[in-house]
């Protein structure tokens, strides 16, 4: 079993030593970090800068996903909308470039709280749609996942445990990158 695992990491990079990255620029990625966390943070769940962004890779996800079936279209767009910056960080993961890895695993993370907000939504239908198809046929994702799972009724309950997830996320990125800054400078 431990000759798996250390193939795994092999083939992950895991075994190799992350590339190297300056003090400063810790220093400047972590002040972007805080003044982003403030940012979002006073959005109070509201649409950041950010998820135009998201909003498109999620608006491409279900063109791309709706290949292989409505359900898989349906749920295709918040599946894009998190594996683009995932399977990015995991690049960089294999890479050992520690900057670019934190970028993209928190960028995987904030995704989280745009979710989030498109969940909470579900049952008060209040946020505008946006589709790729015909607006006279637009769904709301969250409303059809919900209901078809039985849980329309949680909801919120739901939204504020992928919003919580999402911040602790985001704040382990943060503080993965400070330590790597801070044993960069012990050693």
């Amino acid at each position: 079993m431990n000759a798996f695992f250390d193939s795994l990491a092999g083939i992950s990079g895991a075994d190799e030593p992350w590339r190297p990255i300056s003090r400063p620029a810790v220093a400047a990625w972590l002040v972007f970090y805080a003044a982003f966390l403030v940012y979002a943070f006073r959005a109070h769940g509201g649409f950041l800068f950010i998820d135009s962004a998201n909003l498109v890779v999620h608006e491409g996800g279900h063109l791309l996903f709706g290949w292989f079936g409505p359900t898989i279209g349906l749920w295709g767009g918040t599946l894009l909308q998190w594996l683009v910056p995932l399977l990015l960080a995991a690049y960089f993961f294999h890479q050992r470039q520690p900057a670019a890895f934190v970028f993209c695993a928190f960028f995987f993370f904030e995704n989280w709280l745009y979710t989030a907000t498109y969940m909470a939504d579900a049952r008060a239908l209040m946020l505008p749609l946006v589709t790729t198809g015909d607006p006279e046929f637009a769904r709301h994702d969250w409303n059809t996942i919900f209901t078809s799972l039985g849980v329309l009724d949680y909801e919120t309950t739901i939204a504020a445990i992928v919003r919580g997830l999402g911040w602790c996320g985001m704040l382990a990125c943060v503080g993965w990158l400070a330590a790597k800054g801070r044993a960069k400078g012990q050693t």
